[in-house]
């Protein structure tokens, strides 16, 4: 998972819903970050960067993701967004937990976010790999130019 807001360390979501992960580093993908009137920022990626949606199935998505990441993922182009990646044991228990949270029914188009698998680079290694992140079709609020939040 890529997170952004408020599921990264130190912030308000982050021991809720994080703990237990096998893995984090800082990571980078294309996009535009914005801060919302609400206290959490909002993603929006470029159609052509979306890899595959999220769906009901959360062993489903993770095997997608595992066949898709194989292929060789490659760094998107564009602005820039900040965040953490994190690697959890659990899709089947975390993910129904996280779209909870994030808004994201896969089952009704009319959610806010989305749930979408993109490439990510990580800042151990400069490597890409894919990892699911939430998303909006359209933003509010103020554009971060440095993609980064807080600001």
């Amino acid at each position: 998972m890529f997170f952004y807001g408020t599921l990264k360390r130190g912030h308000g979501n982050h021991d809720a819903f994080c703990g237990g992960a096998r893995f984090v580093d800082e990571a980078v993908l294309g996009g535009r970050l914005y801060d919302l009137p609400y206290g959490y920022p909002a993603l929006t990626v470029p159609p052509e960067n979306v890899l595959a949606a999220g769906t009901a199935d959360p062993a489903g998505d993770a095997e997608i993701q595992r066949r898709l990441g194989q292929e060789g993922a490659r760094p998107a182009d564009g602005p820039r967004v900040f965040g953490e990646l994190f690697a959890f044991d659990d899709p089947e228990e975390r993910l129904p937990a996280l779209d909870r949270l994030e808004g994201f029914d896969p089952e009704n188009g009319s959610s806010p976010y989305r749930r979408v698998l993109l490439a990510v680079e990580t800042a151990g290694d400069g490597g890409v790999v894919l990892a699911w992140a939430y998303v909006v079709e359209v933003a509010s609020g103020i554009h971060l130019p440095k993609g980064r939040w807080p600001s």
